[in-house]
């Protein structure tokens, strides 16, 4: 008898035992490298801080930006978003976070993340080209007024061919087709100042550009396209960076927008994450709030 509750007992555990092991399976994916994913964890949302270019960019192409009853354009990011300031701390933050996700520059890419297909489409500059990525955005420069000869001389290197193989050089799609720069090499000091996520390709111009003209002085000041935007409407930078389309309170200004290159946003997820591919529609229901898990966009 006691031998038999014993077995009964024993049965009974490994029926649990299989049964714990099975739920746990339904909980999880394996990722290209084998780690285990669980897909009932929560969503990670990361966003980009107010008045960054990329996040107006984002939201618009993604339809988070919505116009409420009474007309008014209204962000509406979740407010569970975590925010980062710039373009690193975003890919750090998604680096070093299993369930998170949320969104770069197309070249700022590297290999610390991982890149989604949106639509079934790959982020790739080729794509953006052929019109296949829709998630593209315009890199614009401001100036306000008159110019100095030495700020003039380094937005003609920009649209240059020889500005517009640095662009390309580094993964953003040229816009210009000017022939090659030949500038009077003037001297004097331009500052910029703006988006975080122009900066980049902005240093990599400025190097160029004093390569060719090492009388000129360039001093880049990073924060965030409406920052840059209002510096150059008030004459305290000599241009401006944004990664969004202006306003039109900021070109009533009197300034004068430039289309330096053409760059595509990225979801980005942790390398670990399975997910490869996001409708548009699932991005938006992501960073709106509407779907929590990760469970719920596993195909």
């Amino acid at each position: 008898m006691k031998r038999t509750i014993t077995l009964f007992i024993c049965a009974i555990f490994m029926l649990t035992l299989f049964a714990g092991c099975g739920s746990k399976d339904n909980n999880s994916a394996s990722s290209k490298d084998g780690s285990q994913f669980d897909t009932s964890r929560e969503i990670n949302v990361i966003s980009r801080e107010e008045g960054s270019g990329t996040r107006g960019a984002f939201v618009e192409l993604f339809g988070i930006l919505q116009k409420d009853s009474s007309g008014n354009k209204i962000d509406y990011t979740t407010e569970e978003a975590r925010i980062a300031n710039n373009t690193s701390v975003m890919m750090t933050s998604v680096a070093g976070d299993k369930y998170s996700i949320g969104y770069i520059s197309l070249g700022s890419l590297n290999d610390t993340v991982k890149a989604l297909k949106i639509d079934s489409v790959e982020p790739t500059v080729e794509n953006v080209k052929s019109g296949q990525y829709k998630v593209a955005r315009p890199f614009i420069i401001v100036t306000k007024g008159d110019i100095s000869e030495v700020t003039k001389d380094f937005i003609d290197f920009i649209l240059s061919s020889d500005g517009q193989k640095v662009v390309e050089e580094n993964g953003y799609i040229p816009v210009s087709n000017k022939p090659t720069y030949s500038g009077n090499k003037p001297t004097g000091k331009v500052v910029v100042a703006g988006s975080s996520s122009v900066s980049p390709l902005m240093e990599k111009l400025k190097e160029a550009y004093l390569a060719v003209n090492p009388n000129a002085q360039i001093e880049i000041q990073t924060n965030d396209s409406t920052a840059g935007i209002n510096a150059a409407i008030e004459g305290i930078c000599d241009i401006g960076m944004s990664s969004r389309e202006l306003k039109e309170s900021e070109l009533n200004a009197g300034l004068t927008p430039i289309t330096i290159a053409m760059d595509g946003l990225v979801v980005i997820v942790n390398k670990e994450n399975p997910v490869e591919n996001l409708t548009s529609e699932q991005v938006r229901a992501i960073f709106t709030g509407e779907i929590t898990q990760w469970s719920e966009v596993m195909e």
